[in-house]
């Protein structure tokens, strides 16, 4: 009984968690779709590089995608730090444990990024889902992913 009950603290510290980050990944999102996108492609969209790895919308919305990665990224560090100290109680703060923690959180950040990316990109591009939904729909079945992979591989 003991055990649901610590799970159950664990899931819900997790999702509380996770949207909060949610809604960090979306301000992320939102701001680089609003004033970074429209600022970096106004004064450096004729620098080649630039056009095409950020600014084109010729076959799908780069600033997007990269704004999605930046997004992500930023929020699972601080999701880490929440997760080791808050979630999963660790109290272990040694260098060498926190840095094979965070390679195996990271490990696994990488694959449900890539899911949470593919989804959002598949409903953006494919879908015509707005990004509001998309990010939503995406981040919420990447956590619901990530929350047991923490769980049972990284503080266990």
């Amino acid at each position: 009984m003991e055990e649901k009950d610590n799970i159950r603290k664990q899931m819900m510290l997790y999702f509380i968690f996770a949207l909060i980050m949610i809604f960090l990944n979306y301000i992320i999102q939102k701001s680089n779709q609003l004033f970074l996108a429209p600022y970096i492609c106004s004064n450096f969209g004729h620098i080649d590089l630039i056009q095409t790895f950020y600014c084109s919308n010729k076959l799908f919305h780069m600033s997007e995608l990269i704004g999605s990665i930046v997004a992500v990224g930023f929020t699972y560090i601080v999701k880490f730090i929440l997760d080791k100290f808050f979630v999963f109680k660790r109290k272990g703060l040694e260098l060498k444990e926190t840095s094979r923690e965070f390679a195996k959180y990271f490990g696994f950040a990488i694959l449900t990024t890539i899911e949470n990316i593919g989804i959002q990109f598949i409903l953006t591009n494919f879908l015509n889902t707005p990004l509001e939904i998309s990010f939503i729909i995406a981040l919420s079945i990447g956590y619901i992913t990530k929350f047991f992979f923490d769980r049972k591989y990284v503080f266990n």
